[in-house]
């Protein structure tokens, strides 16, 4: 697979590196010769980003800025290592995230718990902290401005509750993060792109999905630039399947809400897995059956695992 995708705009995608070839993509964008990147992969992703700016004649001091859309590890656990090498960039992150760059102690204790000791640092290495002076505060509404480019703030939880999205109306595009699911490119065929939601843990909220959804439709983006992965278009069609998959995913975690513990999570797990071969099935994907099982097997499981805790908080809610 292409580690360094181009589209028009000064827009491309990176490769971070990040456990296989395709899974998660860094976007810079270039303007008059200073640069924004979104999100910064791990630890591991920076000299691959330092390398994609050399292959555009671009020195680390021409980062302006480095936006996170949020700060899960595989989007933002390398920002510590990449802004020492990012002399005049600021880090722009939801004000629920600054505090865990300028300590990452707590981020850190959340992966562990999810993955493990050694399988997160394994995935994500060290978690360099940030300056807190560099850190400027992405709040609904803002804007950024790239060398008179700019670039607009919007708060879309329902993945992560420090989540923001960033529309550049140049492009006529949003950089989405997670807010828009997953869409792997070996599922795409004939140019054609496939979405499926991530409910990973451990805020994610169906009605504020939703929402968030609607209000990025709202400015009739042309297309969206996915972490998982890169570029794709027919917006409408994507928002209208993503809009039906939460609800799926919902129905499927209600379903197992009579069980407990490890038993409502396999039950869960098994009903996102017949979701996702009934979805590519119908949909036509690339890859279909035990090929498309793997190829989201690890989605899955995290999707489980936060559809059983928002199940938990559902509960204690009624």
């Amino acid at each position: 697979m292409n580690e360094h995708l181009f589209y028009d705009h000064g827009i491309s995608a990176v490769d971070s590196g990040y456990v296989r070839p395709g899974l998660a993509a860094v976007h810079l964008i270039e303007e008059g010769g200073r640069v924004a990147i979104v999100d910064s992969g791990t630890h591991a992703s920076a000299p691959r980003l330092l390398a994609a700016l050399a292959r555009r004649g671009l020195a680390p001091e021409a980062v302006d800025w480095l936006l996170l859309t949020h700060v899960h590890l595989d989007h933002a656990g390398g920002a510590g290592a990449l802004m020492q090498m990012l002399p005049n960039a600021r880090l722009v992150v939801h004000p629920r995230g600054v505090r865990h760059m300028i300590d990452p102690a707590r981020l850190w204790a959340g992966t562990v718990e999810v993955y493990g000791e050694a399988l997160a640092r394994e995935r994500y290495g060290e978690l360099l902290p940030v300056p807190a002076g560099r850190i400027v505060e992405a709040r609904d509404g803002d804007t950024v401005s790239l060398a008179g480019r700019t670039l607009e703030i919007m708060d879309v939880p329902g993945h992560a509750r420090h989540h923001v999205a960033y529309f550049d109306p140049r492009a006529q595009g949003w950089f989405v993060g997670d807010a828009f699911g997953l869409s792997y490119r070996e599922t795409h065929r004939e140019g054609r792109a496939f979405v499926f939601p991530t409910t990973t843990p451990v805020q994610f909220e169906p009605q504020a999905m939703h929402a968030s959804l609607e209000r990025m439709l709202a400015r009739a983006p042309r297309w969206l630039f996915l972490t998982h992965y890169g570029r794709v278009g027919e917006v409408p069609r994507l928002a209208a399947d993503m809009h039906r998959l939460i609800d799926g995913c919902v129905a499927i975690a209600r379903e197992a809400a009579a069980l407990r513990g490890a038993e409502q999570q396999a039950s869960i797990r098994a009903g996102l897995e017949v979701l996702l071969l009934r979805e590519a099935r119908q949909q036509g994907w690339a890859v279909q059956g035990a090929a498309a099982a793997e190829l989201y097997a690890g989605d899955l499981d995290l999707n489980a695992q936060g559809l059983q805790v928002w199940l938990a908080h559902e509960g204690r809610a009624a």
